[in-house]
C-alpha cells in the first residue's frame, strides 16, 4: 500500500467560480465611475457631491442640474403629484403632452393619494373628470383604473388585494418612469444607470440558465451571495 495522504476533494462549483472570479481586476477609477453614473442618473446630488470629494472623482456636469429632478421626485415620494405635474410643465412643457401614459401613470398616482387620505368624493369626481375617458380608449389604462377604484371598495384599502398600490414602492416606480423621461427629454446618454442595466443583464443571463437548465452558481441579488448549483 502507498504512503500516499487522503486525496484532496474535488473543489465546488462554487469554490471554482469564486476562484475565477477573484483573478479578474476591475480599476478602482472604473468603479468610481460607475457608482458616480448611479447617483448623477438617480437624483443623489448629496452624495455625489459627498462622493466627488471623498474619491476625487469628476462629476462631469454641474450638480447644481440635478436640483429640477431631486424636486419632482421628492414631491412624488411625499404624494404631492400635482405639484410634481406643476414642477414637470415648468421644466418641460411638452413633455405630459406627448407622453400621455406617463401622464396617466401621474393621473392614477393622485387618484391614489386621494383615496389614501380618504377623500372619496374628490377621488371619484377626480377619476371622473380626468381618467374615465382614458379608459374608454385603452384598456390597458382601464384595467388599471379598475384597480385602483377597486382600493375604493374596502373599508380599509389597505386590506384590498390590489392593496399594492398604496405602498411606498409604487410612489417609487412612478418616480423613477417620470426621472428616465426627463432624462430622455434632456438628451442624457442613457435614461437608466449603468449599474441597473448590469443588474438587468445578469438576471436576463441567469433565467437564459435556468431556462435551459444550466447548473451553475446562482446570485442571490437580495444579498449578493453566490450559492452552489441546486
Amino acid at each position: 500500500m502507498s504512503g500516499g495522504g487522503v486525496g484532496r476533494e474535488e473543489p465546488s462549483i462554487r469554490e471554482e467560480w469564486m476562484e475565477k472570479i477573484s483573478d479578474i481586476r476591475m480599476p478602482r477609477s472604473a468603479m468610481n465611475k460607475l457608482v458616480m453614473n448611479y447617483l448623477i442618473t438617480e437624483g443623489f446630488k448629496d452624495a455625489a457631491e459627498r462622493f466627488q470629494e471623498e474619491a476625487g472623482i469628476s462629476a462631469g456636469q454641474d450638480l447644481s442640474m440635478l436640483d429640477n429632478r431631486i424636486s419632482i421626485r421628492d414631491s412624488i415620494q411625499a404624494g404631492k403629484i400635482e405639484e410634481a405635474i406643476s414642477l414637470v410643465n415648468q421644466l418641460h412643457p411638452q413633455l405630459l403632452d406627448n407622453d400621455r401614459y406617463l401622464l396617466f401613470h401621474l393621473q392614477q398616482q393622485h387618484l391614489i393619494e386621494l383615496i389614501r387620505e380618504q377623500k372619496i368624493e374628490e377621488a371619484l369626481q377626480y377619476a371622473a373628470e380626468h381618467l374615465a375617458e382614458r379608459g374608454e380608449e385603452d384598456s390597458t389604462v382601464l384595467q388599471e383604473l379598475e384597480r385602483t377604484l377597486a382600493l375604493l371598495a374596502f373599508d380599509d384599502p389597505a386590506s384590498c388585494p390590489f392593496a399594492d398600490l398604496l405602498a411606498p414602492a409604487h410612489r417609487q416606480q412612478v418616480a423613477s418612469k417620470l426621472n428616465a423621461a426627463i432624462l430622455m427629454a434632456e438628451h442624457a446618454d442613457s435614461t437608466q444607470s449603468k449599474l441597473a442595466v448590469s443588474l438587468k443583464m445578469l438576471l436576463w443571463a441567469q433565467e437564459e440558465l435556468d431556462r435551459k437548465r444550466v447548473r451553475y452558481p446562482h446570485m442571490q441579488l437580495s444579498t449578493g451571495q453566490i450559492e452552489e448549483p441546486k
